[in-house]
C-alpha cells in the first residue's frame, strides 16, 4: 500500500507540473499530508512527530535509490562481461545519476564509449574516415576517464585509458604523456603503459626518451615477447632520429 500510495504520488506530482506552479505547490502539499499524516504542526510534540515522519520517508527513498543503483551497476557488469557495451553504457549511466561521485563508474562509462566508438561504422559508405557518431563516443570517454581521475587523482586504468585514446584514436598523443608519467610514478612496471608513452614520445620526435623507454622495457621484463617487441619498435626509433 505504501508503494502504491507513493507511486500516486509521483504520478499526480508529474501531471500538476502542466499547471500553474503556486496551484501545484499548494497540491503537493496537500497530498504529503495525507501521505504522511502530518497537516500543520504547532506543538513540539507535534513537530517532532511531523519530522520524525518526513525523516522515515528520506530514509526509505535513500534506502530505495541505493538498491536501484546498485541494481543498475550489476545489470551494466553483465552487460559489459557479454560485451553488450551499447547496454552496458547506458546502466552505467544510470547508476551516475544515483552514485555520481563514483569514479568507478566513470572509468566504465569511458570504457563503453571507447568500445561503441570502434563499433560506429560508416554504414552509408561515404568515404568519411570517422563519422559524427564515433567522435561524439571518443569526446564521451575522454570526459569520463578526466573525471574519473579527477574524483581519483592515481586511478591507474583511468589514467591509462585516457593514454591509449589520445595515441591510438584522437590522435593527441602530447595530452597522453603527462597522463601516461603520472601512471608511471607510482605503477612502476606497467609495461603496457611504458609501450604507450614510449610511441607517445615517438610521434612527438623525442626520440631519445622513446628509445631510453623501451631500453626500460627490454631489461625489465620477463615477457620474451615484450622484450623483442620492444627492441624492435627502438630500432625504429633510432632508425628515425639517424635519418632526421
Amino acid at each position: 500500500m505504501k508503494n502504491a500510495h507513493k507511486s500516486f504520488l509521483v504520478i499526480c506530482i508529474t501531471a500538476l507540473t502542466f499547471f500553474g506552479c503556486t496551484k501545484s505547490n499548494k497540491a503537493i502539499i496537500r497530498m504529503q499530508k495525507i501521505e504522511e499524516g502530518v497537516s500543520s504542526p504547532t506543538t513540539e510534540a507535534e513537530l517532532k512527530e511531523a519530522i520524525a515522519k518526513y525523516q522515515q520517508r528520506v530514509a526509505d527513498n535513500q534506502i530505495a535509490d541505493s538498491q536501484v543503483g546498485i541494481w543498475y551497476k550489476m545489470l551494466a557488469v553483465r552487460y559489459l562481461d557479454a560485451k553488450q557495451y551499447g547496454n552496458a553504457l547506458q546502466y552505467f549511466q544510470k547508476a551516475l545519476q544515483i552514485y555520481p561521485a563514483n569514479q568507478n563508474l566513470f572509468y566504465y562509462v569511458g570504457l563503453c564509449a571507447g568500445y561503441m566508438a570502434k563499433a560506429s561504422l560508416d554504414y552509408g559508405a561515404t568515404g568519411a574516415s570517422t563519422t559524427t557518431e564515433k567522435y561524439n563516443y571518443l569526446k564521451l570517454a575522454e570526459s569520463a576517464y578526466l573525471r574519473a581521475i579527477e574524483l581519483e587523482p592515481k586511478y591507474g586504468r583511468a589514467l591509462y585509458g585516457l593514454g591509449i585514446l589520445y595515441v591510438f584514436e584522437l590522435d593527441q598523443s602530447e595530452k597522453a604523456i603527462p597522463h601516461l608519467e603520472k601512471l608511471l610514478s607510482f605503477d612502476t612496471r606497467n609495461f603496457d603503459a611504458m609501450f604507450v608513452l614510449a610511441r607517445a614520445y615517438y610521434i612527438q620526435g623525442d626520440y631519445e626518451k622513446s628509445a631510453s623507454l623501451y631500453d626500460k622495457i627490454a631489461s625489465q621484463t620477463k615477457s620474451e615477447q615484450k622484450k623483442q617487441e620492444a627492441l624492435s619498435n627502438k630500432k625504429i626509433v633510432l632508425d628515425a632520429s639517424y635519418s632526421k
